[in-house]
């Protein structure tokens, strides 16, 4: 017998006014008929119910859309309904010019995605475009399961978790099988004979397989089309796919090399909120996947994972050459590489990472944090941010801060809900030393650095921010570089650097001491670490580019 095609998402849309609600589910079905289910309900009590039908079935919700003034159940109370029966949907207040206080109040709740001001004529840009940009984000990560990729694994593997956060932060579905909860995942562990297993779309199967070799199965691309380009841009986070996006729109041929997954650093971050024209912030995954998505559609070609190991010049080219020997040719070079997270120099951090211990928001680990003790080392905007999104998962979460405060490295709005969340507990003066456990992580070791005195703190799960460095040993010798090993550029280059320039010009603001080589964002030195400020050096740099190719 065949197996019934799964339903379409749904798409629930609330309103108490009959003409209001007739007219959105219209537009609704205008626009997204063809692949999602468009759901009415007259009242919050009504819409409440098909909520919890929808999930008792395990049917994908997608998006909410619900109206704020409703006798009953308000829009807010909706929506809260929503994100806890289905708290990947999309959450969208319907609203009048009267009600924006409350649906920022929403926003700031964390129980609002958007909200959308009556009337919202034309469609096509004022509601589409908001709606098309939500359910894009949405499906990027959904996990619908057996259509994907499968992960066996027990939730304490090393090998378990880079599967899956490989998997997560380059936007391919999986399902997470743990061989402790799930009969079926010990049963495919058992035929494997060893964990983790890979299960493919295709049903075959693959035991601890490499980056590469999903990247292969996934359909990823890891060699190029070309052998010579105009742009090449190593790195795709802000600064490099903001490079990619000005200059394949402007016409040049362009290819981003990327090691590990789309949106660096920035793309583990759980919420960005004041990035602007993001009011109710976003995720750096959802930032990733919006910036991948603009440049491949100017023709952007990504080649990810492929790592870069060594760079030459022969005359004005620039040749790079990759970790399996195959080497691309261009005119301009973007080093927009970033910065990887500094490892935490404590007794027994380096045996249990990915045991428990984990750099950056680790954000596949968020399902692990229910119930737990979550302890965040850091106290910058990104262990912020990671601190107030595991509160909303783990009983307990506790940042850790070597310095007296939060308020010197970290934004203001972000220390004041910190400072007023009930299960975060901030140390001030503290520091880890040491992480115990035998096959994951079960407590740590705080040091306190005025008084010397220590204490065993139980804890399952520690998240590191503690600064960053550039991996840019390939380039010693190449380009000029600080004392840190940050690329230097423009006016930050020293005399001594610039005594082989072959230009009658100095070189550009953001150009490093080799001609046409420019760096943007976290690995050039002196940059301003914003993920705003990274996406405006990696623009700017492109009217450089043109100005150089335009002299050769």
């Amino acid at each position: 017998m065949a197996t019934a095609p799964a339903p379409l998402p749904a798409i629930l849309a609330v309103d108490d006014d009959p003409d209001v609600l007739r007219a959105i589910a219209r537009d609704l079905r205008t626009h997204y008929g063809d692949r999602y289910r468009i759901i009415r309900a007259q009242s919050g009590a009504e819409a409440t119910a098909a909520l919890d039908e929808l999930a008792a079935r395990g049917d994908a919700i997608a998006l909410v859309l619900s109206d704020q003034r409703m006798p009953g159940l308000s829009g807010v109370d909706v929506l809260r309904h929503a994100a806890s029966v289905a708290p990947d949907a999309k959450r969208v207040m319907l609203t009048a010019y009267a009600d924006t206080d409350a649906a920022i109040a929403a926003i700031n709740d964390g129980r609002v995605h958007h909200y959308l001001i009556k009337p919202w004529d034309p469609p096509e840009t004022r509601l589409y475009p908001v709606l098309d940009d939500l359910l894009a984000s949405w499906r990027a990560a959904w996990r619908p399961g057996y259509r994907g990729f499968r992960v066996v694994s027990d939730r304490w593997s090393a090998d378990g978790h880079r599967l899956r956060d490989f998997l997560a932060r380059n936007q391919i579905p999986y399902a997470f099988l743990d061989v402790e909860r799930d009969a079926e995942a010990r049963r495919l562990a058992d035929e494997a004979g060893a964990l983790p297993v890979l299960v493919a779309p295709d049903g075959t199967r693959h035991v601890a397989p490499t980056t590469g070799a999903v990247a292969e199965l996934a359909g990823l691309r890891t060699t190029a089309e070309r052998a010579f380009y105009d742009l090449a841009i190593v790195g795709a986070g802000p600064a490099g796919l903001a490079c990619a996006v000005y200059g394949a729109s402007e016409g040049l041929t362009t290819v981003m090399i990327e090691r590990s997954a789309p949106g660096g650093q920035a793309g583990t971050s759980s919420r960005i909120e004041n990035y602007l024209g993001f009011p109710s912030g976003l995720s750096g995954s959802d930032l990733a996947q919006r910036g991948v998505a603009q440049a491949r559609r100017f023709g952007v070609e990504m080649l990810a994972p492929a790592e870069v190991v060594r760079l030459r010049a022969d005359g004005p080219y620039k040749l790079l050459t990759l970790a399996d020997g195959t080497e691309i040719a261009c005119h301009a070079l973007m080093l927009a590489s970033g910065v990887a997270w500094r490892r935490l120099p404590a007794d027994g951090a380096a045996r249990l990472e990915g045991r428990g211990v984990y750099y950056g928001a680790a954000l596949t680990e968020t399902t692990s944090s229910a119930g737990e003790h979550v302890v965040i080392v850091g106290a910058g905007n990104s262990a912020g941010q990671a601190a107030m999104h595991f509160a909303d998962h783990a009983a307990q979460v506790t940042m850790v801060v070597r310095g007296g405060s939060l308020g010197a490295s970290m934004s203001q709005y972000l220390v004041d809900r910190i400072e007023a969340h009930p299960a975060i507990t901030v140390q001030l003066h503290r520091e880890v030393t040491a992480c115990h456990g035998d096959d994951h992580l079960d407590r740590l070791t705080v040091r306190d650095r005025q008084t010397g005195a220590t204490e065993e703190v139980e804890a399952s799960l520690l998240f590191v921010f503690i600064g960053a460095e550039p991996e840019t040993g390939w380039l010693d010798g190449v380009v000029a570089l600080d004392a840190a090993g940050f690329v230097l550029t423009g006016a930050d280059l020293p005399s001594a650097a610039l005594d082989g320039w072959p230009l009658p010009r100095a070189p550009f603001l953001l150009e490093a001491s080799l001609p046409g080589v420019f760096a943007a964002g976290d690995v050039r030195a002196t940059s301003v670490k914003r993920v705003a400020s990274a996406v405006g050096e990696g623009s700017v740099a492109v009217a450089f580019v043109h100005q150089h190719l335009a002299s050769l």
